[in-house]
Formats: structure tokens, C-alpha cells, sequence
């Protein structure tokens, strides 16, 4: 039961608007669905590299690292800037509009340089562990395991809602407003980013 409510919990974060959100969709008109929701393992796997550091004990240690936070935090607002620019100066590109990197790797770099989804595993997980219910760790680890899941049918959706737009077939000027726009948010998360406290 409790599992059940987590994952509830966990779908409404996890389909949040957000850049990895933001970029499933993307990549969804650009790619299409298979490519697009084969690019969300990237996602997954950066998840499960902060979910295992959660089990292991290093979550509250990272989090509580100021210096840790404000370089995955750097980090990630360059690479949502880097990524909007290659969206805006791609050329008839329209397969790639983001430059170079497969959809896989941009999907994982974006995620593991999010300071905030690292927050959701230290902070949002641990929420829902209670000692009388067994090893804690074994209940982190199911939890992850769950988020997980809660998270890659919130990046299908929205792969799902891109595939839709590329279906609708686009003209190439509508695409490139589309691109503009997905840069100009992008870009917007980038300074939302680098203006937290985080």
C-alpha cells in the first residue's frame, strides 16, 4: 500500500515540467518515439547512479555538500545553455537540432547535473522509509526502484506528446518556432538554475 502511495506521490513529480521533460518532447518531434523513449534509458541510468549513492549513504552526504551542489549545479546550467544555443544556431538540421551527442547521452547529462533531482532522492524518497517495515536500505532501494518507474512513465508521456506534434507534421518554419521556443525555456530553466539557493 505504501509503495502504491509513493508512486502516485512520484508520477505528479515526476511529470513536473522540467529540461529532461522538456527535452524528451523535443527529441519526440525531432526523432520520434522509439529513438526519443530509447534516449529516457539515459535519463534512468543517472537516476540510478543517485538512487545507489542514496542506498549507500552518500545521499545526505552529497546533499549536504555545499561545494558538491554548486558544482553539479554549475554544471547543469552550462549544459542547458550549451544546449540551447546548439538549438538555436542548428541549420536545417532537423533530425539534430541540438548539435552533436546522441538524445541518450543529452538525456543523461542533463540529469545527472541536476541538483534538484538529487534533492528528490535525499529529501522527497526518504520521506516515505519507515524503520518498523525492515532494513532501511533495502526500503531506499525499492523506492528508488519505484521512482524509477514513475519516472519513465512521465518521460514516456512526454515523448509520447512530442511524437503527436511530429505526426501533426509540422511545416519546417513551424518547427523552427518550436525549437526557438524550446531554447528560450531551456534557457529560462538555465537562470532559474543559477539564481537558486541550491
Amino acid at each position: 500500500m505504501w509503495l502504491a502511495v509513493f508512486f502516485g506521490a512520484s508520477v505528479l513529480v515526476a511529470l513536473t515540467p522540467g529540461a529532461n521533460n522538456l527535452l524528451g518532447m523535443h527529441h519526440g518531434v525531432h526523432h520520434g518515439p522509439l529513438r526519443a523513449a530509447t534516449a529516457l534509458l539515459g535519463r534512468l541510468a543517472a537516476f540510478s547512479l543517485m538512487v545507489g549513492a542514496v542506498v549507500a549513504g552518500l545521499g545526505p552526504i552529497l546533499a549536504a555538500s555545499q561545494t558538491a551542489l554548486t558544482v553539479i549545479k554549475w554544471a547543469g546550467v552550462a549544459y542547458l545553455v550549451y544546449l540551447a544555443v546548439r538549438i538555436l544556431v542548428a541549420r536545417g538540421g532537423a533530425e539534430t537540432p541540438a548539435g552533436k551527442g546522441t538524445p541518450l547521452r543529452k538525456e543523461f547529462l542533463v540529469a545527472i547535473t541536476n541538483p534538484k533531482a538529487l534533492l528528490i532522492f535525499t529529501a522527497f524518497v526518504p520521506q516515505f522509509v519507515d524503520p518498523a517495515r525492515g532494513p532501511i536500505p533495502l526500503q531506499l532501494a525499492a523506492l528508488g526502484a519505484v521512482y524509477l518507474a514513475a519516472e519513465a512513465l512521465a518521460g514516456t508521456v512526454y515523448v509520447v506528446l512530442g511524437a503527436g506534434i511530429r505526426k501533426a507534421g509540422l511545416t519546417r518554419r513551424a518547427k523552427a518556432r518550436l525549437d526557438r521556443g524550446t531554447a528560450a525555456v531551456l534557457l529560462g530553466m538555465a537562470g532559474l538554475l543559477a539564481t537558486s539557493r541550491t
